[in-house]
């Protein structure tokens, strides 16, 4: 199983608005507005990168009024 965050960019005045919708994909397990540079943080889950890959392209950046993505993937290092 691949994590990602995804960090998100709206149109102004349309997070919440994004986040539930965001919300309600599956493979998303969680969607928040939050404040600072990006509108909305999505944690999303997927069998590997290539689904990880078509939730962020198909789904994600499919929804209305978002402007822009940053994808950050969990890794896990050993020490």
């Amino acid at each position: 199983m691949v994590h990602a965050y995804i960090l998100v960019q709206t149109e102004v005045g349309k997070s919440s608005s994004v986040a539930r919708a965001v919300a309600d994909l599956p493979g998303v397990s969680s969607a928040e507005d939050v404040t600072g540079p990006y509108d909305v943080i999505a944690r999303i889950e997927a069998a590997d990168v290539e689904d990880l890959g078509r939730l962020v392209i198909a789904k994600i950046q499919d929804v209305p009024h978002i402007t822009r993505t940053t994808t950050c993937t969990v890794v896990h290092v050993s020490p």
